[in-house]
């Protein structure tokens, strides 16, 4: 891969959106009406269906993991033991906070909107029917091509989720 200024934002694009495997560590906010949670959270894709969550923060839930195969879907509690297999859970597997999941929507959603800025491109998905997660936002860096946050917002523009992504390493 080439990033910084030997790259195109059309290439920083290309390369983000046929990415086969990646590892990142990930501090997520989620808002709602009531409170606000912080979570940082270890995730792992593979190529073309595996996906692993692990929570690392809060204590509380450390070491719950989700992990996708395929149509199977399995939640771990790896300090309790905890093991629950949901076969042909297909639903569920679908993962709002995951960045294979922004990458296949991108490419399949028919509003795309990209937006170059000094130092970062700006993708951006519209789900018009999609009532609390409407509006998706990637924000990648121009100098290292990898994304830096995700902001994901209803349908009042108001932010629900926002995603810093602490390490992010392509495989």
């Amino acid at each position: 891969m080439k990033f910084g200024n030997n790259s195109s934002s059309q290439e920083i694009i290309n390369n983000i959106l046929n990415i086969s495997s990646y590892e990142t560590k990930i501090e997520v906010d989620v808002n709602s009406n009531k409170n606000a949670n912080k979570y940082i959270i270890k995730q792992k894709y593979v190529a073309p269906d595996i996906s692993e969550q692990e929570v690392l923060e809060p204590k509380n839930i450390e070491g719950i993991k989700i992990v996708k195969n395929k149509n199977e879907l399995k939640v771990e509690n790896t300090k309790m033991n905890l093991i629950k297999i949901y076969n042909d859970y297909e639903y569920m597997t679908d993962n709002c906070l995951d960045l294979n999941a922004f990458i296949e929507d991108y490419k399949i959603m028919g509003k795309e909107i990209y937006e170059d800025r000094d130092n970062e491109i700006i993708l951006t998905i519209e789900n018009k029917s999609e009532k609390y997660h409407k509006n998706r936002t990637l924000y990648i860096s121009k100098e290292t091509g990898k994304p830096t946050k995700m902001e994901i917002k209803d349908n009042n523009k108001k932010t629900l989720i926002y995603i810093l992504y602490k390490e992010v390493e392509f495989k």
